[in-house]
Parts: structure tokens; C-alpha cells; sequence
């Protein structure tokens, strides 16, 4: 391929000033000038266009950027940090763990299946971007209420849309998290989470490399899906937003799973010098991106791009968001060897562009060039510093006095109501529709323990994920909230016998110029900060989606702040795991840490009294690491194989999931002498909720060795009773709390979702 000659500026027609179209292209008046000031001359449509895409809020990040940099993003375990398509973190024996979760939340409001379905293949394209093998995918999903039609139906489409993509590629969904809320009515969330597994050699960075480097073109073919999908993520939803519906993608799981194979092949034959996903904003952001990482600029051949649709412009081709699509950057000499490979997946290859010194990306047509855009400009958007304020309609809420609230006489009922409650009930009308076995590395299947755990193939490695958030907490409370995130997460993978190694984060709220929202975004990340440094989890990646937000005439409804946590850890030992089933009878039960539950933000005080009101409990972060490391040690000690943190729902709800799981009862008796501080309220000692404190269940020949570990570790431990007969029940020293049996509790849990789901 012949380098074009360099041109100043791209041949273009006379024309009037673009600057009073600025919004149209994403751009406000104010970026506008911005680009021309930075271009030195006014862009054409084109640059214009593809400007706004990579200064988007879903692409440049402008109002998280300066935030994002407060994360702790470094530690002996990260092999890759941020600003690659996915992190990486050492597991051992020469093998790394590729993760990273991202957002499809605006596509799935308008079109569920395939906003799902292209949310699930856009995350593995990052992973295999990487050189990693993707092994499994998790979700995190939001919705309105399930007496609500809308909400019903989203569902229904997304989960059909994450089954209809995972399970054709074969790679496996093996946990996740649900919550309802009206807030999430008009924008639903969907966060997808993807592992992948790799040798350290082979990993991989998104780059053009050195001068003279060739660029190829990978996969399917470009259409009009998906135009403006970057600008349309970056823009408040209204009733109008259905209109939008070509900027979702469709895909092709079956397509992919050859371009997976390819790119590895490729990866695995020492073809290529950089792999790059072709993700929001399509070549535009992929080619800048690559291009920026290198310092380098490109000539790219637009009209070498195959196409599936005629009379696309170059604007179009540049913007699309197809699916199924990646730019390999060939080694020099091996480039007839690559295209050989690629071709034998069936695949189309082509040859569309070179690497230059320039540092300008000049998109060519036929030989003239049409758009020439320094590349730094449009990968370093304006960025925005904000002053945040909370909302006071906030502030009353958490600061409500709760003590007037009557008190239920019928705590059974209570515990049925709050285990069919959508963000406590069995999601297995859900997970079976996903197969989660594909690949035979599953070892926890979902609803099994606090996190999935899946082996390592010819090692004794396991490694563990899961992903966790309380938008109430965030919402009544964005530093604390978020900082449960992190602890909460950690948490669930030490009660599978992990440790925690890194975390990537999804980011989900409002519109950032609401001052309101930039305060929950601004707090949010220094409690997803101190968290992490606090546990030892650098944020190794991740995603920001913004304008969660519906417009309605004059008004808009903001989402809960969801800063979801996407969280993996390692166990040497994968046949030393827990889960969170009652195994044995005469096992005692045992609580560890320090519980003190409170009914602010709580679960119970949002679906029995409709009150989202009061503080989240207070968190220690010394105190969770001293509890999570004793059930880690107890766990790989193989004294502990029954782990089930206290969370969601309280001490009432832990035990009766761990009862269902196993189906076994068990008899508990709280009292003071047991190091549990009784609250006056029996609702709060059963169904309030707290933090660092986790149920476990050993053989009683194994309770030495629990206090032994306890007390060195100075984390409480109280004996509450033991395993064994068909029933659930509590008491305390002075009268009995509550007795379901497990068939009761399994009726109340399991009813929810099959229902919704019909």
C-alpha cells in the first residue's frame, strides 16, 4: 500500500461555518472553538463528527476524568493497569486474569435483546484484545419495579439478550446481581463483567507500534448500526429516545466466536504488534486510540473498509458501531501470514491503513484526503472540574429519625416478604437461561456461594468474581455507600476462600452538570478510593456511564448513584473453597466480627415501611480486613467450608439463604453473653443490616482452632447454634423471634422472578 502524500487540510467543498451545528455533532459551542482552536482552521463534517464521538462523554470521559484519577491503580498483582482495553492481575505459575466490566444501559432501554446481547460481545473483545481466553461473564442489572410493565418487559429482553450472546460463543454467565427500584423505570442499568485467562507472554496492548506498521481490518462487515451509539450514551434519555434506535448495535455471536479464535491464533503465531477492539465510536476511536498510545499519527484508507451497505460516507464508516469488528496491527514481514490466518476463519481482512510520524489521523478516499485530525486532540477531550452539592431532600433523609417506626408483630411474614423482594429472591429463573458450565471450569454455580469460583485447568488455581452494589446506600450516602461497594465485594470473595486482587468499576449516574450528581460522583470515587487502598484491590479499569438520567418536559429523574464494583481474587488451592450451603448436621453455626445492625437504608426498611431513609451502617476498614483475612485463613485451612456474609436483608435473611442452599434448618439463639450487642428492636437484630460481619458453619472439632484464629486476628466470634432439621428458627434469651420452614422459605424465594419472567 503507497503512503499518501501529506496534505495541510482535507480538500473540501466551500461552505458555511459549522459552529451553529456544534450540538449535532456532540459538541457544545464552547468545544467547538475548542477543535478549531486546536486544529487551527474549522473542521469539516467529518472531523466535526468525529470529534464529537471521541469527545463524548462515553468515549473522553470529560467530566470523570480528573476524578478517575484519584484511584489507587498499582500493586505487585497488576501486570496491566487503566488505559488499555482491559486490566490485568498476576493469579500465579505464570498465568494472568484479564477483567473489566462496561456499560450498556442507554442501547437496553430502547432495544433490550440486542443492547444485552452487543453489551456481552463488546466486553469479550476487550478481554481477547488482551490475549486472554475469555472464561466467564457476570452481570449487574438494574430495573423499575416487577409490578410495572415496562420493567418486566426490559427484563425479560435482557436477559434473553445476554443468554442469546453468551451462550451461542460459549463462554459461560456465572453470577451476578439484581436490584429493583422505580428510579430505574426509564434507564435500566446493564453492566457486563468478562474474565479472561492468559500466560504473561502472550499479553497484549492496543497499538500501532513504530512507523511503517501496517493496520488491518478484522471481521464483520460495517454497516449503519450503531451510528452516534457513543453520543447517544452520553445524552439524557426522553420520551423521544426510541427514535434512537439504529444507534444500537446488532451482533453475531457466531461471527465472533471465529474472530476470537482468529485473533488468538494470530496472538499465539507472534503476528501481531497491537489488537484493538472496535468499541464506541467504531474506527474512530479504535485507530485514535491505537494511534495516541504510540505516539504516531495514521493514514487510513476509508474506502478500503468493507462494507454491507451501499452509499455509506465516509462520516457513516467512521462512526458505525458494528459489531464483531477489530484492527490487528500486523509485525513487520509477517503481514501475508496474518492475512492467511484470518482468512482461514472466514473472516474479512483487509489491509486499511499504515502507521506515520505525522501525528495526525488523515482519513483517505480514493486517494484525497478527506479529514485530517491531530490525533492528540482527539484523544485528550476538554475536561470538566465541577462544584458538587448535596441535594437537602438527602440530607433529611439520612438524617430521619427512624425510632418512631411501629414495629412488625409478625417477623415471619417479614422474612417471607424480604425473600421474595427482587434484590433478595432466587435469580435462578434467570441463571437458567444462561449455561454457566460451557467450558467446564465452573466449580460454584450461581446462587451456590457469595461468588463464582472456576478452576485453572492443569493447576490447583482457582480464581473467584463477583460484583456488588447498594444504590440505596450510595444514594443516602455516596462516600460510605461506595466504600460498602468495595467492602462488600471483597468480602464475598474471601467467603469463598479468595483473596481479593483488583477491582474494576462501572460508574453509573445522572447528568454530571447537576450538581447534585457531580456531588455522588465526586464522593462516590474517594469512597471507592479509600476502600480499595484500604483493602488492597488497586481499579485496574473499568467504565463511566453518565446521563442515567429521563427528561421529562422540564423535569428529570436521575437514577440512584450505582457505582458498581466488579471484583477477582485467586485461591491457590481451588479444592479449599466455601460456599454458603448448611452442609452437615451438628455443624456449629458461627458469627464473625462485630455485629451491630442498624435499619437505616436498610432492605427491610425500604420494602416493609417504604422508606429509603436513614444512614448505612458504619464501616470499619481495619476491622473488614481482619475479618475477611480469618475467613480466608479458615477457609484455605479446610476448617471452613460454609461462608455467607451478613448484608442485604441482616442476620434473618444470610441465615435463611444459607438454610434454602442446603437444605437443611438450623436453631440460633442470640443473646449478649455471645458478644452480639442485642438491639431494643428485635426488626433490627434480625433484619438490620451491617458490615464487616460474616455467618460460617464448621465441625464442632474444629471450634478451637476458629477461636484460636479469631482471637489472634482480634475479630469477634459468637457461637449461635447448630445445623440440622427442616426449620429455620431464632431466638433470643428472652422469647422466641421467628421459625419458618425451609420449604416455606424456598416458596417465598423462588416465586419472584419466575413470575416476572412468566
Amino acid at each position: 500500500m503507497s503512503v499518501m502524500p501529506r496534505q495541510e487540510r482535507p480538500a473540501v467543498d466551500e461552505r458555511a461555518s459549522l459552529r451553529p451545528m456544534a450540538n449535532s455533532f456532540g459538541l457544545s459551542f464552547e468545544e467547538f472553538d475548542d477543535v478549531v482552536s486546536r486544529m487551527g482552521r474549522e473542521p469539516n463534517t467529518l472531523e466535526a463528527g468525529v470529534f464529537g464521538a471521541l469527545w463524548s462523554e462515553h468515549c473522553g470521559y470529560k467530566n470523570s476524568r480528573p476524578l478517575l484519577r484519584r484511584l489507587p491503580t498499582t500493586g505487585p498483582q497488576v501486570l496491566q493497569g487503566p488505559g488499555e482495553n482491559a486490566g490485568v492481575v498476576d493469579i500465579g505459575q505464570g498465568y494472568g486474569l484479564a477483567f473489566k466490566m462496561e456499560s450498556h444501559n442507554h442501547p437496553s432501554a430502547v432495544e433490550p435483546v440486542q443492547g444485552a446481547a452487543t453489551g456481552v460481545g463488546g466486553i469479550l473483545r476487550d478481554i481477547f484484545a488482551m490475549g486472554a481466553r475469555p472464561i466467564a461473564v457476570l452481570d449487574s442489572l438494574r430495573f423499575g419495579e416487577l409490578d410495572n410493565e415496562r420493567s418486566r418487559h426490559l427484563l425479560a429482553g435482557v436477559v434473553s439478550g445476554i443468554a442469546l450472546y453468551g451462550n451461542a460463543i460459549g463462554v459461560p454467565t456465572v453470577g451476578g446481581e439484581l436490584e429493583t427500584n422505580a428510579c430505574y423505570q426509564e434507564n435500566p442499568l446493564v453492566n457486563v463483567m468478562a474474565l479472561g485467562l492468559l500466560r504473561h507472554e502472550d499479553l497484549q496492548k492496543g497499538t500501532v507500534g513504530a512507523v511503517g506498521n501496517q493496520l488491518y481490518y478484522v471481521g464483520s462487515k460495517t454497516g449503519r448500526d450503531g451510528l452516534g451509539g457513543a453520543v447517544f450514551a452520553s445524552a439524557d434519555l426522553s420520551a423521544a429516545s426510541a427514535a434512537d434506535r439504529p444507534a444500537v448495535q446488532v451482533g453475531d455471536p457466531y461471527l465472533e466466536k471465529l474472530l476470537l479464535e482468529a485473533c488468538l491464533a494470530a496472538i499465539a503465531a507472534d503476528l501481531v504488534a497491537g489488537v484493538q477492539d472496535m468499541g464506541a465510536a467504531g474506527l474512530s476511536s479504535s485507530v485514535g486510540e491505537m494511534a495516541h498510545r504510540a505516539g504516531m499519527g495514521v493514514d487510513l484508507h476509508i474506502d478500503k473498509v468493507p462494507r454491507r451497505e451501499d452509499g455509506m460516507t465516509p462520516l457513516e464508516v467512521m462512526l458505525s458501531e458494528s459489531q464483531e469488528r477489530m484492527v490487528l496491527t500486523a509485525k513487520p514481514g509477517k503481514e501475508a501470514a496474518l492475512v492467511t490466518l484470518l482468512e482461514r476463519w472466514g473472516l474479512d481482512v483487509v489491509a486499511i491503513g499504515e502507521v506515520v510520524d505525522n501525528g495526525m489521523l488523515r482519513i483517505i478516499e480514493h486517494g484525497t484526503v478527506v479529514g485530517s485530525l491531530p490525533v492528540s486532540a482527539l484523544n485528550e477531550p476538554p475536561t470538566y472540574v465541577r462544584d458538587g452539592v448535596e441535594d437537602p431532600v438527602i440530607v433529611a433523609a439520612r438524617t430521619r429519625d427512624l425510632g418512631d417506626l411501629p414495629e412488625p408483630g409478625d417477623l415471619n411474614g417479614v422474612l417471607l416478604t424480604l425473600l421474595g423482594a427482587p434484590g433478595i429472591a432466587s435469580k435462578a429463573a434467570i441463571y437458567r437461561q444462561f449455561d454457566h458450565q460451557v467450558m467446564t471450569n465452573s466449580v460454584v454455580l450461581p446462587g451456590q456461594a457469595d461468588a463464582a469460583v472456576l478452576r485453572v485447568k492443569g493447576t490447583s488455581l482457582g480464581v473467584a468474581a463477583t460484583v456488588d452494589c447498594n444504590s440505596r446506600y450510595v444514594y443516602l450516602d455516596p462516600y460510605l455507600g461506595a466504600a460498602h461497594a468495595v467492602a462488600e465485594a471483597a468480602r464475598n470473595i474471601a467467603c469463598v476462600g479468595a483473596t481479593p486482587l483488583g477491582v474494576t468499576d462501572n460508574l453509573n449516574f445522572g447528568n454530571p452538570t447537576v450538581p447534585a450528581v457531580y456531588y455522588q460522583l465526586e464522593r462516590a470515587v474517594d469512597g471507592i478510593s479509600a476502600a480499595c487502598l484500604a483493602l488492597g484491590t488497586p481499579v485496574t479499569g473499568g467504565n463511566v456511564s453518565l446521563y442515567n438520567q429521563f427528561r421529562q418536559g422540564e423535569g428529570h429523574e436521575a437514577i440512584h448513584p450505582t457505582p458498581t464494583i466488579g471484583m477477582v481474587g485467586v485461591i491457590s488451592d481451588v479444592a479449599l473453597r466455601a460456599t454458603q450451603s448448611f452442609k452437615r448436621d451438628d455443624d456449629v453455626v458461627v458469627l464473625l466480627g462485630a455485629f451491630a445492625p442498624v435499619q437505616g437504608a436498610s432492605e427491610y426498611l425500604f420494602r416493609i415501611h417504604g422508606l429509603e431513609a436513614g444512614s448505612p451502617p458504619a464501616l470499619d476498614l481495619v476491622a473488614e480486613a481482619a475479618v475477611q483475612r480469618v475467613v480466608r485463613d479458615l477457609v484455605a485451612a479446610g476448617i471452613c467450608d460454609t461462608a455467607h456474609d451478613v448484608s442485604t436483608g441482616g442476620l434473618a435473611v444470610a441465615a435463611a439463604e444459607m438454610a434454602m442452599a442446603g437444605g437443611k434448618g438450623a436453631r440460633l439463639t442470640l443473646s449478649a453473653t455471645a458478644n452480639v450487642p442485642l438491639p431494643a428492636r428485635s426488626d433490627t437484630l434480625l433484619f438490620g443490616e451491617t458490615a464487616a460481619t460474616v455467618l460460617a458453619a464448621v465441625p464442632r472439632q474444629h471450634l478451637p482452632a476458629v477461636h484460636e484464629a479469631c482471637l489472634a486476628a482480634g475479630v469477634a466470634v459468637s457461637e449461635l447454634g447448630i445445623v440440622g432439621g427442616s426449620d429455620l428458627s431464632v431466638s433470643s434469651t428472652s422469647r422466641d423471634l421467628l421459625s419458618l420452614s425451609v420449604a416455606e422459605m424456598r416458596a417465598a424465594h423462588e416465586h419472584t422472578f419466575a413470575e416476572a419472567l412468566g
